[in-house]
């Protein structure tokens, strides 16, 4: 078997957050060894497959990175029925939310 991709172990990562937590994408870039690669993770994720739980990584600021579409609208319904709470300007509290297992 070969060596897994970039991509291929962010999304093991990925996978492993709990329903109701979150991640951010500068965390999960360094558990992998990849202190500036917070962007290079946002790109594996636009692509991930199905599969992968995407919708639990947000950024630094505990917002979700996508503007206002129909993927913002998916991905904040899908945090709210895991139980995640948004504040009035549509911030996750990461330190009550924020999975630090990673």
């Amino acid at each position: 078997m070969g060596t897994p991709t970039l991509f291929t172990r962010v999304y093991a990562l990925v996978r492993r957050v709990p329903r109701g937590r979150v991640v951010t994408y500068g965390q999960v870039a360094r558990a992998l060894g990849l202190p500036h690669g917070a962007r290079t993770v946002g790109w594996a994720m636009r692509v991930c497959p199905n599969q992968v739980p995407w919708h639990r990584v947000v950024n630094a600021r505990g917002e979700i990175s996508i503007r206002p579409t129909t993927g913002f609208h998916e991905q904040r319904a899908r945090l709210k029925a895991e139980g995640i709470r948004f504040d009035r300007a549509g911030r996750i509290d990461l330190k009550k939310y924020g999975w630090k297992r990673i």
